[in-house]
């Protein structure tokens, strides 16, 4: 079983815990972390969502919720570690900005890693391919509903902060 912290809608610890996979009351929120991770080249990192899993099949970056006891930096490093392997100390990774949505508040992240392809470690029951993208190729993949919708939004609000930690890279 898997707990996460609960917080108030100001994003305060509550100090009791949500068991995951069991329905959150009103007025009772949980973190979520996600991570655009990109090479510099101007590409970023997609894994492709397992068939087990909601919005099977589709595409997105590299996330998941904090377990209880877990801050937001703590969880992303974890959940990037578990989907691809890649192991990124907390300092690597850059907030692009935090958000709430339903009974969720968001931590958006991105972090410089040009790791080649061959060396990602998918996890079994989550992660079943990855690749890299250019950005025209997100648009195009957005447009054909290969990238799971919220993955999408999230997508189209940071495009432009991250063109701009790519183009610092050129």
């Amino acid at each position: 079983m898997e707990y996460n912290d609960i917080y108030d809608i100001d994003r305060n610890l509550t100090g009791r815990t949500h068991l995951r996979g069991t329905r959150w009351k009103k007025g009772e929120y949980g973190l979520v972390v996600c991570v655009w991770v990109y090479d510099g080249k101007g590409n970023l990192l997609l894994t492709r969502r397992a068939p087990e899993k909601t919005f099977p099949g589709t595409w997105e970056n590299s996330g998941g919720a904090a377990k209880a006891g877990e801050t937001s930096l703590q969880a992303i490093v974890r959940e990037l570690r578990e989907e691809t392997g890649i192991r990124a100390k907390a300092e690597d990774f850059e907030l692009l900005g935090s958000g709430r949505d339903g009974n969720t508040h968001y931590d958006y992240y991105c972090l410089l890693a040009p790791v080649p392809i061959e060396e990602i470690v998918l996890l079994p029951g989550e992660t079943d391919a990855a690749k890299w993208v250019s950005f025209p190729q997100v648009h195009r993949m957005i447009e054909e509903k290969q990238i799971c919708r919220i993955i999408a939004r999230q997508f189209q609000r940071q495009e432009q902060d991250l063109l701009l930690r790519q183009s610092a890279q050129d």
